[in-house]
């Protein structure tokens, strides 16, 4: 993961303060990109302890297609807590996945769509995924609470945008990120679509490839720059291995002991408060 320290270096070195909806306040820098060959090695950061059942719980949760978190309250996972309102998000991610609705109302399963494209034309350009559906963007004069009491996203898509492509029997995957908080968010990020991809591909019949993170607005928010610099000592180790304990019937029937990571021998979690 050297070129996750990479990033954080360079936004340190050369990174512009910013304001920001929290008001903590950033450095930031515009537009880049780390790629990970995800065919042998699961990319989830070794600098820092990760907490893996978070992500896992996470994307299977996306994958139900809805806003309610009490899945995730279920299984102990809290990183959505800050934004709900009576136990929504609102129309985000898995709700956008899924049920992304027309001007008319109509929905559609773009994850359905997606494998369907996969399987049945393997060179097309088209295997996109979109969470970024202007009708449902916030209010940025409101809260997060009160845009989800309007029917509105809690926040703007952070990774808003994903493709897939084969090559050679293999699956990779380019997520576009419009705003990305390096320290806490993307590394989640990382290992999440990662995760994603190897899932479609164990559906799909093929190998994995790459998986490309690509970041827009990309940023350190100023109260976790000793974290960050204490990262940046720390000498990155062996990444782990994911495997599946089994195959499940379709992309929504995983459960979270089907994935089993291998040989993750981190450095100790380093704390960092989000900003919301």
């Amino acid at each position: 993961m050297k070129q996750y320290l990479d990033l954080l270096q360079d936004i340190l070195d050369n990174g512009d303060s910013k304001s920001d909806r929290t008001g903590t306040g950033t450095i930031s820098v515009f537009g880049r990109m780390m790629r990970f060959d995800i065919s042998e090695n699961f990319p989830l950061l070794t600098t820092k302890k990760v907490h893996f059942k978070s992500i896992a719980h996470e994307l299977l949760w996306f994958l139900k297609g809805t806003d309610d978190i009490s899945y995730l309250k279920e299984h102990g996972v809290r990183i959505w807590d800050e934004w709900e309102y009576n136990g929504s998000i609102g129309p985000m991610y898995g709700v956008q996945w899924m049920h992304f609705k027309d001007e008319e109302g109509n929905e559609f399963n773009q994850i359905d769509s997606l494998i369907d494209e996969i399987k049945n034309r393997p060179d097309s350009r088209r295997m996109v995924v979109s969470a970024w559906n202007p009708a449902y963007l916030p209010d940025p004069t409101l809260s997060p609470t009160e845009n989800v009491k309007a029917g509105k996203g809690c926040l703007a898509p952070c990774h808003a945008f994903v493709q897939f492509i084969v090559n050679d029997g293999k699956l990779s995957c380019m997520l576009t990120q419009r705003s990305g908080d390096i320290f806490l968010g993307v590394p989640f990020n990382i290992a999440s679509y990662s995760l994603l991809t190897m899932m479609i591909a164990q559906q799909t019949g093929l190998k994995t490839g790459d998986f490309i993170w690509s970041g827009g607005d990309v940023h350190i928010y100023n109260n976790l720059l000793d974290q960050v610099k204490l990262q940046l000592s720390r000498t990155p180790k062996q990444p782990p291995k994911l495997v599946f304990a089994r195959k499940p019937d379709s992309i929504y029937d995983y459960q979270y002991e089907d994935f089993i990571i291998e040989g993750y021998d981190p450095h100790p979690l380093i704390k960092g408060k989000v900003s919301v």
